[in-house]
Order: C-alpha cells, then sequence, then structure tokens
C-alpha cells in the first residue's frame, strides 16, 4: 500500500516469520472464489515483520506512530456498518516521528486465542487478519493481511448410532438407520433403510445434505438454507422386506464445522434429508440433525467433522 503526498511515498508489507514453511488453506471469499491463506490454529504465535520501503530516499515521512492489531472480527452483511471484534490486539511499533530511510518493524503476538473457525457465508462472515496503520494527520496508511483459522476436536466418547422408524400410516412405513450421529469432514456416512410396508408407487429416494445458516437474534433472525448434496440412493418401486444400503462419502462435498452460536451471533447446522418421490411427484422426507467438526486434536490433520 502506498501513501502519496507532500511528495513522499511508502510500500508497508507485512511478512511472518515462518512464512515459508507454514501450511496454507483454502477460503472461499464473499465472491464464491477461493484463495489460499496462512493457516494458524488457537493458542499459536502470530510473528513477523512490518516492512516500510520509502520511495523517495531524499525525503522524509512524518508519522503520528505506527502500530499493528491483531484482530477476529465477525461482520453480519446485513449490518455492514457494524464490526464485531472477539480478539483485539494491538502492538505499538514506532511513536510519533519521523522515517528517513527504509526499514523493518518486528513484533509478535504469543500464543493468541483464536476460538472460533474461519468462515465466509451467505449472510456472515467471519475473519482474522493483521493490520500495519502508520498513523498520519491527514490520513492514515494501512495494510492489512487475512489469515485461516482452523479449529481442532477430539473425537467424541460417545458417537452411537442413529435408528428410526417413521411413516404414513397404512400406506409407508420404513426404518432407517445411519452408523453414527457425528462425523468428520472427510467420512462416509454408511446406513440402510428398510421397507415394511409399501402401498404407494415411489420411484425414486435420495439424501441431501442440508445447511443452515442462522444469523441475528430476537426479531432480527435470518435463515439461509443451502443443498449441498443431493444423492439417489434408489431409482424404481421398492417392495416389502427390502433393504436399501447408503454409503455417501463426504470429502467431496463443500463442508464447514457445526457452529453453534458463535459469540452470540450465527450458528450453522447440517441437516439429513431423506426423500421419497411417488410416480404422482409428491414428495415425502424425514430430516434428521447431523454436525461436523474438525477431526483429532493437533494441527497435523484437519478431519473436520460434521454432525447431523
Amino acid at each position: 500500500m502506498s501513501f502519496f503526498g507532500f511528495g513522499q511515498s511508502v510500500e508497508v508489507e507485512i511478512l511472518l516469520n515462518d512464512a515459508e514453511s507454514r501450511k496454507r488453506a483454502e477460503h472461499k471469499t464473499e465472491d464464491g472464489k477461493k484463495e489460499k491463506y496462512f493457516l494458524f490454529y488457537d493458542g499459536e504465535t502470530v510473528s513477523g515483520k512490518v516492512s516500510l520501503a520509502l520511495k523517495n530516499p531524499n525525503k522524509r515521512l512524518e508519522h503520528q506512530g505506527i502500530k499493528i492489531e491483531f484482530i477476529g472480527q465477525i461482520e453480519l452483511y446485513y449490518d455492514r456498518g457494524n464490526h464485531h471484534e472477539f480478539v483485539s490486539l494491538v502492538k505499538d511499533l514506532a511513536r510519533p516521528g519521523e522515517i528517513t530511510q527504509s526499514q523493518a518493524f518486528d513484533f509478535e503476538f504469543t500464543h493468541v486465542e483464536k476460538p472460533y473457525e474461519s468462515y465466509t457465508g451467505q449472510n456472515v462472515k467471519l475473519r482474522y487478519f493483521l493490520r500495519a496503520t502508520i498513523s498520519r494527520r491527514l490520513n492514515d496508511v494501512v495494510k492489512e493481511m487475512d489469515i485461516v483459522v482452523h479449529t481442532l476436536s477430539t473425537y467424541p466418547e460417545l458417537n452411537s448410532s442413529i435408528k428410526m422408524e417413521v411413516g404414513i400410516e397404512d400406506c409407508l412405513h420404513i426404518e432407517f438407520e445411519y452408523n453414527k450421529s457425528k462425523y468428520h469432514l472427510k467420512d462416509v456416512i454408511v446406513g440402510k433403510i428398510y421397507f415394511l410396508l409399501v402401498r404407494i408407487k415411489i420411484k425414486h429416494m435420495e439424501i441431501d445434505i442440508i445447511k443452515r445458516e442462522t444469523t441475528g437474534t430476537g426479531p432480527n433472525v435470518y435463515h439461509e438454507n443451502d443443498t449441498i448434496a443431493k444423492y439417489e440412493i434408489m431409482d424404481g418401486a421398492p417392495v416389502r422386506g427390502e433393504s436399501i444400503p447408503i454409503r455417501l462419502f463426504l470429502a467431496g462435498y463443500e463442508l464447514t464445522p457445526t457452529m453453534r452460536d458463535i459469540n452470540k451471533k450465527f450458528s450453522v447446522r447440517y441437516y439429513l434429508n431423506l426423500v421419497l418421490i411417488d410416480e404422482e411427484e409428491r414428495r415425502y422426507f424425514k430430516q434428521q440433525v447431523r454436525c461436523f467438526h474438525q477431526g483429532p486434536g493437533y494441527p497435523g490433520d484437519r478431519t473436520e467433522r460434521i454432525s447431523f
């Protein structure tokens, strides 16, 4: 970033100390594109340099102080004027004065708390970023650098299977079973569907993964549903006593961990919809909530989970 005025221009750059070795992770931007950012976990130190390069070496740059901030922030798209900061750390790099030559300032934020997963959704964005500021009398020089944070969680001690009977009286009676209730993001959903009574002409059956994003509180609550996947498990009419296996691989879908009441601003939940369609195009469905979350609690492997 450059600042022009009174004959001087400065280029500001934020450089991480471990940039060469630190992993990068893809993350979706607001316009739907994917970009790679440096990846961090909760409790990791964030350190580096703020580099200032003067374009005109024979002229000085006066300033009212130089600082760098580490910020965790939630932005609700319907309330873009207000940014809700849940992490805000500041390091002063230089007192008011002047700069006569290019130089770099070291910084370190030790064992930084990063409690939530980075997230970009339909109505909300949770981001972490570094912001370097050169304070000026007229207008400040500001440079920001986003990072991505992944949360880690341990495997649950209890991860019981789900078994349920549903139906329409005297018309349809089915029993479905899923092997567990919590899944990591690269997991496989394994299950079976049993037809105990079939008196309607079913021609098609599928499982849908539905993502529901909830933002706001009280009267200002917004729900946004997005169908992440449609998986056909049967094409044709079943008969009584028939059993249909389910095997749905999650790795191929764009999933995030389940997020519950994040900073009292938003939630993200996932649902499995079992959908049956008869010959007259009538739809019958049963919805089950599931949870996805990151897997083992160490940075070497990100096996995220979703829970339904």
